[in-house]
């Protein structure tokens, strides 16, 4: 893919990532990227038209209407149901992501400390 591609797919569709595995590439919405496998549900295997508009639909309110930490399947549950049967696994042996953003549950979890600085006065009686 060239650059001209990698711009349309930034202005239009920011929510959409391109995955090479295998000599092929894969385009679609990462649901999740850890130590060892990316999944991503792969647009390109999606065949009637209709499910296509409300793939990119979808993606849209996803991007918008969410911080973008949390994975579209688990933000859009139930609307995001039949997307199911185009979701591809791939060993990050072999798997790289060319562009788009990617979204990671182990990020999630990461918990943020809060710093707390205790200052200890001396009574001068």
């Amino acid at each position: 893919m060239d650059n001209d591609v990698f711009k349309t797919l930034n202005d239009r569709y920011p929510f959409m990532s391109v995955v090479r595995y295998a000599d092929k590439e894969y385009v679609g919405i990462i649901q999740n990227r850890d130590n060892t496998v990316t999944t991503i549900y792969d647009y390109g295997s999606i065949e009637e038209p209709e499910s296509k508009s409300q793939f990119i639909e979808l993606g849209n309110a996803w991007w918008w209407e969410s911080n973008r930490s949390v994975p579209i399947n688990i933000f859009l549950k139930t609307e995001w149901e039949p997307f199911r049967v185009i979701l591809r696994t791939f060993s990050n042996k072999d798997c790289e992501v060319v562009h788009g953003p990617i979204c990671s549950l182990k990020d999630i979890s990461i918990k943020r400390k809060k710093s707390r600085s205790i200052q200890l006065v001396r009574r001068v009686d």
